[in-house]
């Protein structure tokens, strides 16, 4: 609370003093009218750095406001298609510059406009541009550090980004992709000083961006672009330490570049949960704030599909790859990766679960332990050429390898409610498991016309072979109503599985210019799958050998599905609007066969879906969007086959052939602003999701608690979701700031099911707010308090049961580059859960901290660091389910020291950026 006093005091302070002067103006092109987006822009005049700007209104209109010290400045205004206007401005309290008519450019002056000053933040229809020389981080800042300066962008502390509330999926550098599909890769290794402007666009594929076609609205893209005289040379980082425990961490990435061919390596080995790239430079492999409960903030993440790292447990990995990119003539690009990756991952839990069935309540207490080492293998190519300006080409094939072993050791012991023993289960399960996948995609794409006509056609196939050995045994003990043992069952079993699958795909797509803005879109995709998946269980004589085959819980499938999709739509794309609506017919066939006992499914579903969808900038940074579509989702054969699996004793699984497909609706609103000239920001959405005829598992527990699980159809379950934030940044004294963000998001959920026949429904309601400052002090210290409670209110129809309890997060991060050349890092954390049981510890605090010393003329940093400082991580969680209540305590990453030291190399257009460098940039 003094914390939150204090920022407050600091920022009243601040803002007494920080709006000493005020200049307004309106911008109007030659005939008058108002210039909408404009960027209105002061320099100082000695060394043209950046003093303020902010963007003119619907009405033409701005107002600079900024603290004094200066006696005269250069104003600046840029706009789109018009020559950049520059004027002089003595400052005073108040300057009225009335109406600045822009000249129209022409081509005798694009030299000029090239050499001039850019403008800090351009707003064009599409893209959102920031220059990054305008934004001043501290010497040595990576892309990361200049995101968090941008106006409308928030980096969390997980790493993830938005802009204006809405996701960044991915990051780009010239236009191509930096080693894979993960954004931390990109934010936490490229330097700021390679960096020359940030766009944000619509996240959209390589054949959008060749059409036209508009992109992903829901999430952005962020396309770095490099200096033409920097685009040639090399960055590098390396980091070893070693800790108690027998701690430790090794990794280190390599990027070498020149103009357009980008080659990248990257390794790493460690024993701390970390993909060991997430290079935080305080932290490191830490990550900040990286709770063990129902959080992933470890430093966890994907590169390609491939995941890192884990939320239960301890994890051993080593991981290589490499990525190349390469572009020629007739813009033929090249661009290839492969990734090696190895984890070896140890886990313990202990779980209590209270069942809740309508005649009674039982409880299970089990503990378990496993190890699971998997080796992966994945390579991706991709190659595209565009013989004319109107074509393009591109095939790009993958493969992924994939063996692994895991065992798993468990006991569970349900009893009654007084305490009494109803049956015990201890099992032991060993597999070996294989596994390659290959897939390919290949596409045509030819545009006409000079409004965005195309037509483009798709081939696409993936062949999945798995094969996997397990050997389970268990043996289950039951007793009477008095407790006392009346049966033993065992069961020792080989268990053998060989999958194929094998789809192949089509699909073609064209768009027909009706009007400039108005098009037609018709689509077709069909796609085909066949397998074959046989899965023969064993049991063990009384040698131990496994040769008898059971034959009614071994089974033999062949199947096969085949998916029509024709579609029909229509595509607005105005100024302000853009909106679009399709429908179809979509066609599914699922036919499937067991060898083993000839019983075959032969299914068709037939079915009519819709899609619609509506943006509309109301004004700059101000936007509405909504989406809508449905979609049928067949069942998966799995759930379809009327066959017994009993691999878990307590849970007997059998399918059910006369399922019916999902229809799903979902529906999204959100509403955007955000507001240049107060840097302030507010984002708001609404959604939803119901469905029809859900799949839902149907149990039925007998006297002996043994479950029998199938599955069926029902009405009625929905959830919706919304939210909403609000962030305000104000400019201190000093070169400092303050950042004020708070918001509220929640979900309602209906879900709807059976046990013992009888039907139930559940109801949740999630409210969480939150509030969170950021105080920089010249770039030298950063304080972030954050607040956030999460109300649960549950319903169940078992017994009118309700719970009602809440969640807290507390934590302060601190972070100083004071003293010069030291770093110092330290985030705690406090976490509560309202609801957990007797015997599962409900809170506990985090604390991570580094101390670092750079050294080596600032190319060196030698860092001590401690994870879990005060020694009280812990992984509880509590699972609230329609007719069960279950908390875990799992085995999680405990307390330990580590000294590391870390390197880096660059050198970008001839020169090492290391070089004089004088502090703030």
């Amino acid at each position: 609370m003094r914390i939150f006093l204090s920022l407050a005091l600091l920022f009243l302070a601040g803002n007494l003093t920080a709006q000493n002067f005020e200049i307004n103006g309106k911008v109007t092109g030659p005939q008058g009218e108002p210039l909408e987006s404009a960027t209105v822009y002061l320099e100082k005049p000695a060394d043209s750095s950046l003093v303020t700007y902010t963007i003119s209104d619907n009405r033409g209109e701005f107002q600079l406001t900024g603290n004094g010290g200066l006696e005269v400045t250069n104003l600046l205004i840029s706009y789109a298609g018009f020559q950049t206007h520059s004027q002089k401005v003595e400052i005073d309290e108040d300057v009225d510059l009335g109406t600045i008519k822009m000249q129209v450019a022409d081509n005798s002056l694009d030299e000029i406009t090239i050499t001039s000053s850019r403008a800090p933040v351009t707003i064009k229809k599409d893209t959102l541009e920031f220059n990054a020389a305008s934004f001043k981080t501290r010497k040595d800042a990576n892309l990361e550090e200049l995101l968090k300066e941008l106006p409308g962008v928030e980096v969390a502390t997980d790493g993830s980004i938005t802009v204006n509330g809405t996701p960044v999926s991915q990051i780009k550098v010239n236009g191509k992709e930096f080693f894979g599909d993960d954004p931390k890769i990109a934010t936490k290794n490229l330097p700021k000083e390679l960096i020359n402007k940030l766009q944000v666009v619509d996240s959209k594929t390589r054949s959008e961006e060749f059409t036209g076609k508009e992109g992903d609205a829901e999430n952005k893209t962020i396309n770095i672009t490099i200096d033409e005289d920097k685009n040639r040379g090399f960055f590098s980082r390396l980091t070893t330490g070693g800790g108690t425990d027998d701690r430790y961490e090794l990794s280190g990435i390599g990027n070498y570049f020149k103009n357009d061919m980008r080659v990248s390596l990257l390794a790493s080995s460690n024993n701390i949960n970390s993909s060991g790239f997430s290079f935080d430079e305080i932290y490191d492999a830490m990550g900040r704030n990286a709770y063990s409960i129902s959080r992933n903030r470890s430093g966890n993440f994907s590169i390609n599909g491939n995941n890192f790292g884990t939320e239960n447990g301890i994890t051993k990995s080593d991981n290589a790859g490499f990525s190349f990119v390469n572009e020629w003539p007739q813009d033929t690009e090249l661009s290839s990766n492969y990734f090696y990756s190895r984890a070896d991952n140890i886990t313990e839990s202990r779980t209590q679960r209270e069942n809740i069935l309508p005649n009674r309540r039982f409880f299970n207490n089990s503990e378990s332990s496993g190890n699971r080492v998997n080796n992966n293998h994945r390579f991706n190519l991709g190659f595209e050429i565009q013989p004319d300006t109107l074509t393009r080409i591109s095939v790009r094939p993958n493969i992924t390898t994939n063996n692994g072993r895991s065992s798993n050791q468990s006991f569970t012991e349900s009893i009654e409610d007084d305490g009494t023993p109803i049956n015990t289960a201890l099992t032991d399960n060993y597999s070996e498991v294989q596994s390659v996948n290959f897939s390919n995609r290949l596409n045509f794409t030819r545009k006409f016309g000079k409004n965005g006509g195309f037509y483009s056609v798709g081939f696409n196939n993936q062949n999945n072979t798995r094969s996997q050995d397990n050997n389970f045994f268990s043996e289950r003990e039951i007793y009477n109503q008095e407790g006392e043992l009346v049966n033993t069952d065992l069961q020792d079993q080989l268990i053998s599985e060989e999958n194929k699958d094998n789809n192949y795909g089509i699909d073609v797509s064209t768009r027909f210019p009706i009007t400039e803005e108005l098009m037609l879109d018709v689509s077709y995709n069909f796609d085909k799958e066949d397998g074959r998946n046989e899965r023969l269980v064993y049991d063990a004589n009384a040698e131990g050998d496994y040769t008898f085959l059971d034959d009614e819980l071994s089974n033999d499938f062949v199947s096969e599905s085949f998916n029509h999709r024709p579609s029909l739509g229509l595509a607005y794309n105005g100024e302000k609007l853009r909106a679009s609506v399709s429908g179809g017919f979509q066609s599914i066939r699922l036919k499937n066969e067991d060898l083993f006992t000839e019983t075959s499914i032969d299914n068709t579903y037939e079915n009519l879906f819709a899609n619609a969808y509506l943006r509309y900038s109301l004004a700059q940074g101000k936007s509405i969007y909504f989406n809508y579509n449905n979609s049928w989702d067949a069942p998966s054969l799995t759930q379809l086959q009327p066959v017994t699996n009993t691999i878990n004793p307590l849970n007997i699984i059998t399918g059910n052939p006369d399922l019916r497909p999902a229809l799903r609706h979902r529906f999204y609103f959100n509403f955007n602003n955000f507001d240049f000239k107060t840097r302030s920001g507010f984002y708001a959405y609404l959604g939803g999701n119901f469905t029809d005829d859900q799949v839902v598992t149907r149990s039925t527990v007998d006297d002996d608690l043994v479950r029998t699980t199938t599955y069926t159809n029902v009405d009625g379950a929905y959830n919706y979701f919304g939210g909403g934030s609000i962030d305000k940044t104000f400019k201190l004294e000093n070169e400092s700031s303050i950042k004020i963000r708070g918001g509220v998001y929640g979900n309602f959920n209906k879900n709807i099911g059976f046990t013992n026949e009888q039907r139930f429904t559940s109801k949740t309601l999630n409210l969480t707010p939150n509030l969170g400052v950021e105080y920089n002090f010249r770039d030298l210290v950063t304080i972030e308090p954050f607040y956030s409670v999460e109300f649960v209110d549950a319903e169940y129809s078992f017994n009118n049961r309700e719970e009602n309890y809440k969640n807290q997060n507390i934590s302060l991060a601190l972070t100083s580059f004071w003293p010069d050349k030291f770093v110092l890092g330290s985030d705690i954390a406090y976490q509560s859960i309202g609801n957990a049981s007797p015997g599962f510890q409900n809170s506990f605090y985090l604390w991570n901290a580094s101390l670092g010393y750079e050294i080596l003329g600032d190319n060196g940093t030698l860092k001590v660091k401690v994870f879990d400082l005060l020694d009280q991580n812990i992984a509880t969680r509590r699972f609230t389910g329609d007719d069960f209540i279950q908390d875990t305590q799992e085995l999680v990453l405990e307390q330990y020291f580590m000294l590391s030291f870390t390197y880096k190399i660059s050198k970008f257009g001839g020169k090492d950026p290391n070089n004089n460098r004088t502090g703030r940039r």
